[in-house]
């Protein structure tokens, strides 16, 4: 009898763990695998197995794309200066102060001192020394929100003053551009600029790019990932564009008639994120210092995933770029990718354990971010 007990037990036990793992899976399948929203074409038939969960279908104007996969180098303009962290200074009495202390934050932006507004570090470490230890009114840009904090310097041994700010400006780099359309529009790196401290995205008042010389490939390897080595030439003549906006999906602007030149490639539809499947696609990368098209495996395809930058999955199997890069290395980051004649999304990031494989952004998220 004490068996047969022990034997419904385990048997209900199984069947609630049974129950309660298919609900969790459910949850995560309605979640990720089914998209909350749907865009189609003009005059497409779609039809979706859309399993348990109501989604909103949209329709759309179908995109077309010249489709990008050369270098390009980035500059990028923050608004005034950001604040990466707050520290002690060591004053002519010899103590240490930090007169910033829970008045500047690390991720604010000083947009002016005293009403003067600042445009750069150098800019900023003026206004400080000709303000000497008198109090200063700085204009922060703070969560979006502007505000006005009082703040005064400390005098050091060498007679400099200091606020206790660690600030950068202007960010320097190199990526790929992703697409640009016939009124020259462009979409670049699939992710957006972020401070390499903070991990936050970065507000641009502007930016332009450059063209750039791949100097120098290293590949990438398990747990090192590689990385294109360059040179921007910053100079008018070599302007390729201007940047307006740094979003999470990408950087947008204005390129220019040089660009559709290089790119010498007739426009493509982009691809809407239910029409992708997996298996082969291309990457088009001009890593080698020749436009090609590189062949990878689409692994897995992530119809709402939170992350933006991460809708898909896909192996590099190509032998060429395998032996040129190792895979997936740093300055790729927005190259396309296409399947079946539509670019169906561009590079994100690499598996930093497996440089073979990377993440990508969906087109479609990418066209509307740009929009």
């Amino acid at each position: 009898m004490n068996r047969l007990k022990i034997y419904r037990a385990c048997l209900f036990l199984s069947l609630a763990l049974s129950v309660l793992l298919m609900f969790f899976y459910v949850r995560w399948y309605l979640r990720t695998q089914i998209p909350d929203v749907v865009r189609v074409g003009v005059g497409d038939e779609q039809t979706l197995d859309l399993g348990l969960k109501e989604v909103s279908v949209r329709v759309v104007e179908r995109k077309r794309v010249i489709p990008g996969g050369i270098p390009i180098g980035i500059y990028l303009e923050t608004e005034g200066v950001y604040v990466v962290g707050t520290g002690e200074v060591e004053a002519a009495d010899g103590l240490n102060y930090e007169p910033a202390y829970q008045i500047v934050q690390t991720g604010d932006y000083i947009l002016a001192v005293n009403g003067k507004k600042i445009h750069d570090k150098d800019e900023l470490i003026g206004c400080v020394q000709a303000n000497r230890t008198d109090i200063m009114i700085l204009k922060l840009l703070r969560n979006a929100q502007v505000i006005q904090v009082r703040v005064h310097a400390v005098e050091t041994k060498e007679e400099d003053y200091k606020i206790g700010v660690w600030v950068k400006d202007d960010i320097q780099g190199i990526g790929t551009l992703t697409y640009m359309t016939e009124n020259m529009q462009f979409g670049a790196l699939g992710h957006g600029i972020t401070d390499t401290d903070t991990g936050e995205l970065l507000e641009a008042s502007g930016g332009s790019l450059y063209d750039t010389n791949i100097l120098e490939i290293i590949k990438g390897e398990r747990g090192t990932p590689g990385e294109i080595s360059g040179m921007i030439t910053y100079s008018e003549r070599h302007v390729r564009g201007t940047i307006n906006r740094n979003t999470s999906a990408g950087i947008f602007g204005i390129t220019n008639q040089k660009t559709r030149s290089e790119l010498a490639a007739e426009p493509v539809e982009v691809a809407f994120k239910q029409e992708i499947s997996k298996g082969t696609a291309y990457i088009r990368s001009a890593v080698s210092g020749e436009l090609k098209n590189y062949q990878v495996q689409i692994q897995e395809i992530r119809l709402n995933e939170d992350d933006v930058n991460k809708g898909m999955i896909f192996q590099v199997t190509d032998p060429e770029l395998l032996e040129l890069t190792g895979g997936v290395i740093q300055g790729m980051s927005g190259s396309p990718i296409l399947q079946d004649g539509k670019l169906i999304g561009a590079v994100t990031h690499v598996f930093v354990n497996d440089p073979t494989k990377g993440y990508g952004i969906f087109a479609e998220t990418m066209i509307s971010a740009g929009e």
